[in-house]
């Protein structure tokens, strides 16, 4: 059966490879908007089970994984920076503090539905005013939820994490495998 990987991520495309080369990304044309009070700890969940739903109408013969990615901190969900002011707002809410990441999946198969959440402790070090800006200077924060990328020059902002790495960049690689295989 053929898989589908509705996201637009470069990077999820990249780690989805680790688990098959046989696979479409596709992007998903959906609202995101989270209903009022939704827990933030949920709110991943919610949006990849809608991009799964959303990519099966389009491909119901085959088996849709949806993801998404949110970093929290505290009750607050950090979405990617719409410009250089949020990115260093955000950047410097993060310095010397823990926050999660969670990416929520669903995988949809012959109508069947199961998604899952995997959450991933990540702290910051203590960082300057000029390395918080140094960073903002940068094109990496812009495109990723919280505004830096563990994989790349934001690894360099932090101090440690508890958790699956692969999770931080935007995929529970371990996990999906495992949730895929129970569907193959």
């Amino acid at each position: 059966m053929k898989i589908i990987l509705a996201s637009a991520s470069p990077r999820r495309r990249e780690l989805m490879r680790y688990i098959t080369e046989d696979f479409e990304a596709v992007s998903t044309d959906c609202d995101e908007t989270l209903p009022d009070g939704t827990d933030p700890s949920v709110a991943s969940e919610f949006l990849a089970v809608l991009k799964a739903r959303v990519a099966a109408e389009k491909y119901p013969d085959c088996i849709v994984i949806g993801c998404d990615t949110t970093v929290i901190l505290g009750k607050e969900i950090l979405g990617k920076p719409k410009d250089r002011a949020q990115c260093v707002a955000d950047i410097s809410k993060l310095s010397g503090k823990t926050h999660q990441v969670i990416t929520g999946c669903c995988i949809i198969s012959g109508g069947s539905e199961t998604s899952f959440s995997e959450v991933t402790d990540v702290t910051f070090r203590k960082l300057s005013t000029n390395e918080v800006e140094a960073y903002a200077a940068t094109d990496e924060p812009y495109d990723k939820a919280g505004g830096y990328g563990i994989q790349g020059l934001g690894s360099t902002l932090i101090s440690h994490i508890e958790g699956d790495f692969f999770n931080v960049v935007g995929l529970p690689v371990g996990r999906l495998f495992n949730e895929l295989k129970r569907v193959l």
